[in-house]
């Protein structure tokens, strides 16, 4: 698309993107609970028959009414040409494929449309469920139609991650922390952040742009902030796609949670 062309309404990309989104998360539920079949990447990580499918059906279909959009998939190839297109898809076909195999429902399809690090509009389908998140840059998140408010709520916090961020924590959150069972999908997690259900979340490292894309963006629209440990915002779209330790947090615990997650990547270093 030329420099000078007027890109498509964050409606309309809206628009496209929830509906490709339900179709999608129709498609994995032909799948769920019907023992699909499994591969295993270099990272062991796992990816079945539902996960192509998916990935397939959206690429097809988002990139035929875009055509001038990039495309980054976490089951598809990346593609350098990504980076000279004003906007990118940037697509998780199924976030938490584990919890998906196990016949749990904390599994979604999340899709986000980001412009110069960005994210500027965000799905997550949760089909199993029966929620749907979305977020307009500028104009608040929802689920299943109701916005999203602003949290500012007091003692005692529920924080979630892995058990080694977390034991990190000044004793006074550790010991009243009211944590979560682990929960497999990254992006439900920060949508439950978003939401209020989570006060915060510390995110290991290694997790990928189609991980937060699209539920960073319903983060940020709540006032909240997905953070690295220099206390900077973290970005999407860089040549690379995956992300060090971060935390995703609302406002109010941010002072209390940032010393941990620096700690936890000196640790790294």
């Amino acid at each position: 698309m030329p420099a000078n062309e007027p890109l498509p309404s964050l409606k309309d990309d809206l628009r496209l993107i929830r509906e490709a989104a339900a179709t999608a998360g129709r498609i994995a539920l032909k799948h769920f609970g019907r023992d699909p079949d499994v591969w295993h990447k270099e990272n062991d990580s796992p990816v079945s028959e539902a996960d192509f499918a998916v990935d397939e059906f959206l690429k097809t279909e988002l990139l035929a009414a875009r055509p001038d959009y990039g495309w980054l998939s976490e089951e598809t190839e990346a593609d350098p040409a990504r980076f000279s297109r004003r906007r990118c898809f940037v697509v998780d076909p199924i976030d938490g494929t584990r919890a998906f195999l196990a016949g749990k429902k904390t599994w979604c399809v999340s899709i986000a449309i980001v412009e110069e690090g960005v994210p500027l509009v965000g799905v997550l389908d949760c089909p199993a469920i029966g929620e749907i998140f979305e977020a307009t840059r500028g104009d608040g998140a929802y689920c299943n139609g109701s916005a999203l408010k602003r949290q500012e709520r007091q003692p005692p916090f529920s924080i979630a991650g892995p058990a080694s961020m977390l034991r990190e924590m000044p004793g006074s959150l550790l010991q009243t922390n009211r944590a979560q069972k682990h929960i497999p999908s990254l992006a439900y997690r920060i949508a439950m952040v978003a939401d209020g259900r989570l006060d915060a979340t510390f995110i290991k490292t290694n997790s990928h742009d189609w991980d937060i894309a699209a539920a960073l963006l319903m983060l940020k629209e709540t006032g909240g902030q997905v953070l690295t440990p220099d206390g900077s915002e973290a970005t999407i779209g860089r040549s690379a796609s995956s992300h060090g330790p971060l935390l995703a947090c609302q406002n109010h615990l941010i002072e209390q949670l940032l010393p941990v997650l620096k700690a936890v990547a000196n640790k790294r270093s």
